[in-house]
């Protein structure tokens, strides 16, 4: 099979071409040339031209033809009405949010995404909702219609080597700089579906090896476990064998860990994961908490100090600040009054955890 991948050089288009290769398929990459990277098999054919640029996009196509192509990069609407009469099938690569909510939390009432979230849930109705999901949603009502046998992958923040917005940085560059101290909002509770580059590589594989399955169809895409932030922080640590010291500030005083929550809000982000599980049978290649340390010793090779990636996160790194408000809030929390109750709360009957219910019986009866 003849296999287009726009773009193909990316995060997750490294781990796609090689897994083509490695599956036989004659695999063509049609990207701008500015990032050719080491790891691209020999074998592949390279095209470059600028797949944001109509004119350019069909003149590197003009006379070609392909089983299936990828389209991961560009300007998506404009790549799947080129792509007419160019390939047999689609498979394309947007965003989760599409979904109403996923940036705007304050359109549900109470405030916050449904958990979790499938692909059949409401996805943003008006620019007045959230104009960059808005136009998501457009995209992915183009691409069918210019291939109603197209398969739709919507991607979350994806991590691994050369993502774009590295997440884990954050919590590398503290071990890095021989920070002990980092603030977490609510203890770190908050999840955030995540995909590793090499798990998402290996869904968009599935699609092509089962395409009665994929056809026609939008995907959820992420790593089946949702880490917390406070577990990304303890394993991105413990992979550079650091330790912190993790101080939980309530989420209105807890300015340092906004970066990492990457949203105005507390709340949860997750994917159902049912239908791509189910129809194309996906498991993760690569366990979530392996993934992250993966990454984390990656990017401890890979410094990011100045770089686009680092500005992107909007972290100042600013020690200083951070130390004065762990300090006050240090301080404020030693003033605490100390509570008495009669009788103490406790945590329900049913609860017969560390700290629960003590048993009925000094011995246990089997």
């Amino acid at each position: 099979m003849h296999v287009l991948v726009i773009g193909g050089t990316g995060p997750t288009g490294l781990p796609l071409v090689g897994g083509l290769v490695d599956r036989g398929h004659r695999v063509t990459i049609l990207h701008r040339g500015t990032h050719e990277r080491p790891e691209t098999p020999d074998v592949v054919e390279h095209l470059h031209a600028d797949p944001f640029d109509e004119g350019a996009l069909r003149d590197a196509l003009a006379g070609r033809t392909f089983d299936l192509t990828y389209a991961m990069y560009g300007r998506l609407r404009m790549v799947a009405e080129v792509l007419r009469g160019h390939t047999g099938r689609v498979v394309s690569v947007g965003g989760v949010p599409a979904y109403r909510g996923w940036m705007n939390a304050w359109l549900h009432d109470p405030p916050g995404l449904p958990v979790p979230i499938g692909e059949d849930a409401p996805t943003v109705a008006a620019p007045e909702e959230d104009e960059k999901g808005y136009r998501i949603v457009r995209t992915e009502d183009a691409v069918f219609a210019a291939h109603p046998d197209a398969t739709h992958f919507r991607y979350p923040y994806v991590y691994g080597p050369y993502q774009l917005t590295p997440r884990e940085w954050i919590v590398v560059r503290r071990v890095l700089d021989r920070r002990t101290r980092i603030v977490v909002a609510d203890d770190g509770l908050t999840l955030h579906h995540h995909g590793y580059t090499e798990n998402i590589a290996h869904a968009l594989l599935l699609a092509l090896d089962q395409p009665e399955a994929a056809a026609g169809k939008i995907f959820n895409i992420a790593d089946e476990e949702v880490l917390s932030v406070r577990q990304v922080v303890e394993i991105v640590a413990a992979a550079l064998d650091h330790r912190f010291e993790i101080v939980s500030m309530p989420y209105d005083l807890a300015v340092p860990a906004r970066p990492l929550l990457a949203q105005p809000l507390p709340t949860h982000r997750v994917l159902d994961l049912s239908r791509v599980r189910t129809d194309l049978g996906y498991h993760d290649r690569v366990p979530a908490r392996e993934a992250l340390a993966r990454t984390a010793r990656w990017l401890a090779a890979h410094p990011l100090h100045g770089s686009t990636e680092e500005d992107t996160l909007t972290d100042p790194f600013d020690y200083a600040a951070e130390d004065r408000l762990i300090d006050a809030w240090t301080a404020a929390r030693a003033t605490m009054p100390a509570a008495e109750y009669a009788p103490e709360p406790r945590y329900g009957l049913a609860y017969s955890g560390p700290g629960g219910r003590p048993r009925s019986r000094a011995e246990f009866d089997a």
